[in-house]
């Protein structure tokens, strides 16, 4: 285990150094969080134990970074701290540390709870299998390409920022962005069930067709009801049961299949919404050329307190950018193929 170690004190840097070389670790160092994300965003480390009291970027301005952060896998954070009050647990725990360890440190309990810490890395195994779960529903539409890699990077760019700007309407802890970009590819996983003559149909379908088609939001609920049943405290169950029923659900109650409204949406589903129907407007389809952003953007805007929640199209108009970077990069393969 590659484990980075931040603090701005020397001396606590070489006492953790050494009790994790002799644990077998390869040990990284750093002085203050900007040094570390410039670590962490070459993806060499999925591990940081961090003090909590730096200069420049404290221990839990770091953690609520790297939640945040586009990085290639999880990476645990164990916060290193003096603080033993609830409200600074509170804190660190908001900001999406994973563990604590108080100040001066005991080697054993260093140990033990970095081997903690690996334990729960090695569970990023279900975030592979999740995904592959999305990709089998995935490859019954040839037409989707790489949708699924395009919708979950922008339903955490709008995530993001809804994490790290707030919410004026409810509480967003720094596990949303992440939850969003694990479970947001199973929001299409009810199309299992939907007929090849439908789902395959080259052209427009008819009303009938559509009324069938839009089964695939309960049948994807359907499908994940009994996980959510049989493990009610896992988190991102939840998240993609949300997910698959109501990403489309409308903003001004139009929606299917409750014709929810307004706040009553979850907020995964209205981020889902808009990120799914972009990638949409942008996409080339059998019945359609591909729209440009610039023309995505205006039907966006136009749709504004209609289709979409107001506060996801302005987190959408802060972060256009980045929605363009997502989709560059997914067109780069496809280029080089030409060449």
């Amino acid at each position: 285990m590659r484990i980075l170690i931040v603090d701005d004190e020397d001396i606590a840097l070489v006492a953790l150094e050494h009790v994790l070389t002799l644990a077998g670790h390869q040990v990284i160092t750093a002085h203050n969080g900007r040094e570390a994300m410039e670590i962490l965003r070459k993806g060499s480390c999925r591990f940081v134990i961090s003090d909590w009291m730096m200069p420049e970027m404290d221990g839990v301005e770091l953690c609520r970074q790297i939640r945040c952060e586009d990085l290639p896998g999880y990476v645990y954070f164990i916060l290193l701290t003096s603080k033993e009050s609830t409200e600074g647990v509170v804190e660190g725990l908001s900001a999406g540390a994973d563990d604590f360890i108080h100040k001066p440190f005991n080697p054993e309990e260093l140990r033990v709870r970095v081997r903690a810490g690996e334990r729960i890395l090695s569970l990023e195994t279900r975030d592979v299998a999740i995904f592959a779960m999305a990709k089998l529903a995935e490859s019954r539409d040839p037409e989707t390409g790489e949708h699924l890699e395009r919708m979950r990077n922008y339903s955490r760019v709008l995530a993001r920022h809804l994490v790290m700007h707030g919410s004026a309407h409810e509480q967003v802890d720094a596990d949303f962005a992440r939850l969003i970009y694990l479970t947001s590819p199973l929001h299409d996983i009810g199309k299992v069930g939907i007929p090849d003559t439908v789902l395959l149909k080259p052209g427009r379908l008819s009303d009938r067709e559509f009324e069938i088609m839009k089964t695939h939001t309960t049948i994807g609920a359907e499908t994940l009801d009994a996980s959510v049943r049989a493990y009610p405290g896992v988190a991102y169950l939840r998240f993609a049961w949300n997910i698959a029923l109501t990403h489309h659900e409308r903003f001004d109650g139009s929606g299917y299949p409750r014709g929810l409204s307004g706040f009553d949406i979850p907020l995964s589903g209205r981020v889902v919404a808009l990120a799914d129907v972009y990638d949409a407007l942008t996409s080339k389809r059998v019945y359609k050329s591909a729209f440009a952003h610039d023309v995505a953007r205006s039907m966006i805007l136009e749709e504004s307190g209609k289709h979409f929640d107001p506060e996801i199209v302005e987190a959408f108009l802060q972060n256009e950018l980045e929605f363009l970077k997502i989709y560059d990069r997914a067109l780069e393969p496809e280029i080089l193929a030409m060449n």
